[in-house]
């Protein structure tokens, strides 16, 4: 995989350079409320405009069904990017129309441009080969070289992320170099004790890669919504706390061999359970109790684990020399259910080991409740991209860029 630092020694200045990056924040209306992704991209977009390129970003945000939708326009994002950057960033109103073919030539030497939202364009995420490559034919004539940065998206075989490589000289950007680097050491370079933490709502998310670290992981702790799936397979009463019966018995082999093999799989021993989901929009103080984990009330769903499960996960977590944790465990959004998910982050944070936060909502949680992000080893932008590497599965977006 050819670095940015081969494609900077080779010389940008004057070329076109179509960087696809990840600018997938969240928005309430237009006001970003968490701009990490965007931060994320910056050193590779600012290199490159410093050694002369022009420098034509471009990414998805959200699910716009393949026409243009303003709820889901990179508007803000282009505005956060310039902000960051300290320089003007022209923004195009379309994918590759007029205004993008028009924005993209009145770039000087050193300048950036982000092009309206990929996902506009049916052609991006398109199943349909050829309807793929047509839209990634039309994002070519846009460029002269392509530097893949948006890690968060590398497990999607897009048009931009898959198809268009295949059509320019090609490279990885920092971004996605660091991320790979980082996901080595979780799976080829392990330093032991290798201490997993899962949570999240869906255990059906999480199962192909329980089935990885199983043969990998020293430890592997859960909370979150997934975790009454295992207390029910454990024959326990979960009460109406959210639960996949279905995967039950996947659940339970899984149990057996994480057993059989020596893998310690901790579930938690208390729970904060309530008969109501909280409020998340007023932050209206919650009703609950804290029980026993094998013995939530029939009338009550948990929502967070309790103070003896964090405390015993925290120890779990104190003598590891490398910590990968995915998934909240429990609604942090709420401060009522906050303390579980901020116990998981202050015992990476007092670990003396190799901490990475896996992307998606624990990013978002690490942010959330004011946690310093350079206090962890690693901050994954791509929590679905992360859990689909240690799964052991090709990711199209780093294929794409392999020489």
């Amino acid at each position: 995989m050819k670095t940015i630092d081969e494609l900077l020694a080779e010389g940008v200045s004057g070329k076109r350079v179509f960087v696809r990056a990840d600018l997938n924040v969240p928005l309430d209306g237009t006001a970003i409320t968490d701009d990490g992704r965007i931060r994320a991209v910056q050193p590779t977009i600012l290199q490159l405009a410093e050694a002369g390129a022009r420098v034509v970003v471009a990414s998805h945000l959200g699910r716009p069904k393949g026409a243009p939708d303003p709820a889901f326009s990179l508007a803000p994002a282009a505005a956060r990017l310039g902000e960051l950057l300290g320089a003007d960033v022209a923004f195009a109103t379309d994918t590759v129309g007029a205004s993008a073919k028009e924005t993209v030539a009145a770039l000087a030497d050193g300048q950036v441009a982000v092009l309206e939202n990929l996902r506009f364009n049916a052609g991006e995420t398109s199943k349909d080969d050829a309807e793929r490559g047509a839209f990634a034919d039309q994002l070519a004539e846009l460029a002269d070289v392509y530097v893949g940065d948006g890690f968060g998206a590398v497990h999607r075989k897009h048009a931009s992320v898959f198809d268009l490589p295949a059509r320019l000289p090609h490279a990885a950007g920092f971004l996605i170099a660091t991320e790979v680097g980082v996901l080595k050491k979780l799976t080829a370079d392990v330093k032991r004790p290798y201490v997993v933490v899962l949570g999240g709502a869906k255990v059906s998310d999480k199962l192909a890669v329980i089935d990885q670290l199983l043969g990998k992981a020293d430890r592997i702790l859960i909370g979150g919504g997934m975790a009454y799936t295992f207390l029910k397979a454990k024959g326990h009463e979960v009460g109406i706390s959210l639960l996949q019966e279905d995967q039950i018995p996947v659940v339970t082999e899984y149990m057996e061999r994480a057993e059989k093999s020596g893998v310690e799989l901790v579930l938690p021993v208390d729970i904060l359970a309530s008969s109501d989901f909280p409020d998340l929009k007023t932050k209206a103080p919650a009703d609950f109790v804290t029980v026993d984990a094998d013995k939530i009330p029939a009338d009550k769903e948990g929502l967070d684990i309790g103070p003896r499960t964090r405390e015993l996960y925290a120890e779990k977590i104190a003598d590891a020399e490398t910590v990968f944790w995915n998934g909240p465990v429990g609604v942090f959004e709420h401060p009522d259910y906050a303390d579980g998910t901020r116990a998981i982050a202050r015992a990476l944070l007092n670990c003396d080991g190799f901490t990475v936060v896996g992307g998606g909502d624990s990013a978002a949680a690490v942010r959330t409740l004011g946690f310093d992000e350079n206090a962890f080893g690693h901050i994954s932008t791509g929590g679905g991209a992360s859990l689909e590497y240690l799964e052991g599965k090709t990711l199209p977006g780093l294929a794409a860029l392999e020489d």
